[in-house]
């Protein structure tokens, strides 16, 4: 059986890696507007920490399936766990804010999703951020299905729908935000990613991902 280890050491080179943390160098700064420097911030299916890495906060907690802790700063806490499983592993109602990028349609079913975002509302604080980076179905056809592990189809809307059944309240949709990234899609200057997130009608032809922020209630 082929493992997720495999399946993502056959589509990213380490040259890949570091063009990814050069995009997220500016997206994290993009996104720090949603994360409080005094926050505690967990990125959940961190990957190689390209979203963690470059966000500044009190605290900053990773977890993925695969033991990553290789690829994180000394200060990172990282803690291997099954997503689904995180209610176990982790403090609950202990974080500030929950990230997770390109992670929910690998989940097995629609079920799945709204159980791990039932996962996120019980780790978060009350008035706590759940941030979502996904790609978008509707914006991008059956190029969607062009990677083997890729299994819910999410939109905009499934998405606000799973969170709402999962206890979280919407808070902002932004359903064209970033171009399909994955194996390079995105040119990854730092300068030309800059210029992309400025120029907010290049969204509106570009965008295939979607970013949605809810809240878990007070």
């Amino acid at each position: 059986m082929t493992t997720t280890d495999e399946v993502y050491s056959n589509r990213f080179s380490d040259a890949d890696a570091s063009e990814k943390h050069a995009l997220w160098s500016v997206l994290g700064r993009y996104l720090q507007r949603y994360v409080p420097e005094d926050a505690v911030v967990l990125d959940l299916a961190c990957d190689r920490g390209y979203f963690i890495e470059h966000i500044d906060a009190r605290e900053r907690w990773a977890t993925d399936l695969r033991d990553m802790s290789a690829h994180l700063s000394s200060d990172v806490t990282f803690v291997q766990s099954d997503g689904l499983e995180l209610a176990h592993a982790l403090p609950l109602a202990s974080f500030d804010v929950v990230f997770m990028s390109n992670y929910l349609e690998h989940l097995p079913s629609g079920d799945a999703v709204v159980a791990q975002l039932q996962v996120v509302a019980e780790l978060l604080r009350p008035g706590g951020v759940a941030i979502v980076l996904q790609p978008n179905i509707r914006l991008l056809g059956g190029a969607y299905w062009d990677f083997i592990d890729h299994k819910v189809a999410l939109t905009e809307a499934s998405l606000v729908e799973a969170a709402e059944l999962a206890g979280l309240e919407t808070v902002r949709v932004v359903k064209r935000f970033l171009p399909y990234t994955t194996k390079g899609r995105l040119p990854l200057s730092p300068f030309l990613v800059r210029t992309y997130l400025a120029l907010k009608p290049a969204w509106l032809l570009l965008g295939k991902q979607t970013l949605f922020i809810a809240r878990r209630p007070s």
